[in-house]
């Protein structure tokens, strides 16, 4: 890959750094919650859209920028982003919408994309059932068509979001005779339908950032399916292709990574800030090696999409290596703060809005969710590396 920059990088660059001056103060500030996108943040996304800084290479049809792909741009835009302490935009749900450009219908994309990009239509994911976690193929939730409509009937669980969003893309046993893998749909539909149930679960974070979902007699229209009939599980794995590159995502690792070097900095001993110390600085640099090659990775990922080609092992250690990436951050983060690193909800010592505190709880079920780091490491073992499949021992 060719870093070097040419004039119309340098002049492109120009460009996002004058967009930051007259714009930066109109990004949003505190974290992002887990909630409905508000007002400014919907304001402040869809500005991003209209200069080319989010939803870039989405077609201008489905409401995006419509930018042919190029990875310098986009790396200098996070770039450019971070510097500036400015919140990055983003291409909606990173799981759906690429789902929907890769397999969705023209129906489909023109009813989704653009509200999901823009903040107003929001997503849950319903995958993982209190039997089916990480064998997801074994799930039981059911959809029989009954002339024009989906009866959906059965449970999810850990589903991110479920009493906020507006919409969830869901997966159902359409075909019971089948063999496990054949025999699944993968439904889009209203989380306002008659029949569903929301009941949010308190994590360790203390918030509730997951639920159980129950639906019952739950009636969808028939299409509302992404794909075949049956080819569910096909569909499913490119969204989870998707969603373990958005858990290890270089710029948001970047991003978080900065707010580290600026607490270590802040943060002081007999009026000596931490970063000077060498026991500080020393796991700062290690983190920050690692940040470098994730970013390095991600770029060979996105040159391989740019060709159409598949990225191989890189794609795969993104979900391992960037969880664990994160948690180690946000565990620095709170040797460096002390006794206050132990701090949560609404102590006035709190740094960061208790960024660090809900970041190092959070991390850790995401170094399980999504698929464990152990599944991870067998997925790229067997798959990416080809090495032999795990034995499998009968009782």
């Amino acid at each position: 890959m060719d870093l070097a920059y040419s004039a119309e990088y340098d002049d492109f660059r120009s460009e996002v750094q004058q967009f930051l001056k007259e714009h930066g103060h109109k990004s949003p500030k505190g974290r992002m919650g887990w909630g409905k996108t508000d007002d400014e943040g919907r304001s402040w996304q869809q500005l991003l859209i209209e200069h080319g800084y989010a939803a870039r290479t989405i077609p201008k049809e489905y409401g995006g920028y419509g930018a042919e792909a190029d990875v310098l741009k986009n790396h200098i835009i996070a770039e450019e982003f971070v510097k500036a302490k400015a919140r990055p935009g983003h291409s909606g749900d990173p799981r759906l919408v690429p789902t929907l450009l890769e397999l969705g219908t023209e129906a489909q994309k023109k009813a989704y994309i653009g509200p999901t990009i823009s903040g107003e239509m929001t997503w849950c994911q319903g995958y993982s059932e209190p039997g089916s976690g990480s064998d997801l193929a074994s799930l039981s939730t059911k959809a029989v068509l009954e002339g024009d409509e989906w009866v959906i009937n059965g449970q999810k669980i850990w589903t991110s979001g479920a009493q906020y969003a507006d919409m969830i893309f869901c997966l159902v046993r359409t075909e019971p005779d089948a063999p496990k893998h054949q025999g699944i749909s993968y439904l889009v539909f209203k989380m306002d339908t008659p029949g569903i149930e929301v009941r949010p679960l308190v994590t360790m974070t203390g918030e509730a950032i997951f639920n159980e979902t129950f639906y019952t007699d739950v009636r969808v229209p028939k299409d509302q399916i992404i794909g075949a009939r049956g080819e569910g599980w096909f569909v499913a794995n490119a969204t989870l292709k998707h969603e373990r590159g958005s858990l290890g995502d270089p710029n948001q690792l970047e991003t978080r990574f900065g707010a580290l070097v600026k607490m270590l900095k802040s943060e002081k001993i007999d009026g000596k800030p931490l970063i000077k110390y060498p026991a500080y600085r020393d796991r700062l640099l290690q983190l920050q090696a690692r940040v470098l090659s994730m970013k390095c990775n991600g770029m060979r990922i996105l040159s391989a999409s740019i060709k159409d080609q598949e990225p191989g092992l890189c794609r795969w250690i993104v979900k391992l290596l960037g969880c664990e990436l994160n948690h180690q951050m946000a565990a620095l983060a709170i040797d460096a703060m002390g006794e206050l690193g132990v701090l949560y909800e609404d102590s006035p010592y709190l740094r960061d809005y208790g960024m660090w505190q809900r970041n190092y709880m959070l991390d850790l079920g995401l170094i399980i969710g999504g698929g464990t780091a152990q599944i991870q490491k067998n997925m790229i073992g067997e798959r990416a590396l080809g090495l032999p499949k795990e034995p499998k021992y009968k009782d």
